[in-house]
């Protein structure tokens, strides 16, 4: 549910910019044609509006933060484009919302950006690194904070990641009180009662938004449970977010249903498939099931099916 609501969360916050800045100006948001299926009825993420701080010149300090989230925004493509066109297309966004001087920054930043995204790519398949014992989650979140400075700039660290690593020390802080055996139920929950008050106030916000969202999506399945209507659960998240908002989760909702159709489908068939397949080589087998596999899934799309198999 918290990796469900997280994904949600991100949904909402990437829409709620263009609604912002559009009500700012007056102006009814207008929501530009999606650059991959997957972000239909989204804008594309990051607020790069020029800083009051800029020179005429535009080369005040890049808002590292938000590029960030742009980049992540077209980089979530991968699959359904090719990297070179999502890195062809968000470089057209920086040369049409940055002056030429910060584009040709925030192109540099791209680059590194990208290399550092591969490089942790090979870092987290490192056995040394791997469980899910608090001790090697804080290992591999080190490690991935040592691996920035290899490609970063300590301002630019501190704008593209000071927030995850606030928020990732809380949530290990927190696993660490939980996991500890030695402490009593009241010793725990004076911890976390300090962690609490100790806690930054957008880490705060941020924490208390995603309850909403965990919230109203419990509220969702509860209702669907009870026999309600896509319209009444699409009534519910308008009231509780906005129309926008609760029309893009529920485009969410019918790609999740689309998706666990097309995996049953497959499933039979796969079933059918190596029953007719009993005397076969495992050679044969193996091909067999690629050949399936390719003929009904993207490549991306064949990375996730072993999570669905036997």
């Amino acid at each position: 549910m918290l990796a469900i609501a997280a994904i949600l969360w991100a949904v909402l916050r990437s829409d709620s910019v263009e609604v912002e800045v559009a009500a700012a100006q007056g102006a009814t948001p207008q929501v530009p044609a999606p650059f991959v299926r997957s972000q239909q009825g989204t804008t594309p993420d990051g607020d790069l509006r020029t800083p009051a701080t800029a020179t005429a010149a535009g080369s005040s300090t890049l808002p590292y933060g938000e590029l960030r989230r742009l980049f992540d925004y077209y980089l979530s493509a991968f699959g359904e484009k090719e990297l070179s066109a999502i890195t062809a297309q968000i470089q057209t966004e920086l040369d049409q919302r940055l002056k030429p001087i910060q584009a040709q920054k925030a192109r540099r930043l791209l680059d590194a950006y990208i290399a550092f995204k591969r490089a942790l790519v090979a870092m987290e398949a490192k056995p040394e690194l791997a469980g899910n014992a608090v001790a090697a989650i804080r290992q591999r979140m080190l490690a991935q904070q040592d691996l920035r400075t290899q490609f970063f700039s300590p301002p630019e660290i501190e704008g593209m990641f000071a927030f995850d690593d606030a928020y990732d020390a809380d949530a290990v802080a927190r696993l660490e009180v939980s996991q500890n055996a030695q402490l009593s139920a009241e010793q725990k929950q004076k911890k976390l009662a300090a962690l609490d008050a100790a806690m930054p106030a957008n880490l705060r916000a941020e924490r208390q938004a995603s309850r909403v969202v965990i919230q109203v999506e419990q509220q969702a399945a509860d209702m669907r449970a009870n026999g309600a209507s896509d319209d009444d659960v699409y009534r519910m998240r308008a009231k509780a977010f906005d129309p926008q908002a609760a029309a893009r989760l529920a485009e969410l909702d019918q790609d999740e249903a689309h998706w666990k159709r097309r995996i049953a489908t497959y499933l039979q068939a796969r079933t059918q498939l190596l029953a007719s397949l009993t005397n076969a080589s495992p050679s044969e087998r193996e091909l067999a099931l690629a050949q399936l596999q390719q003929s009904q899934f993207s490549q991306d799309e064949r990375r996730r099916l072993a999570a669905y198999e036997d």
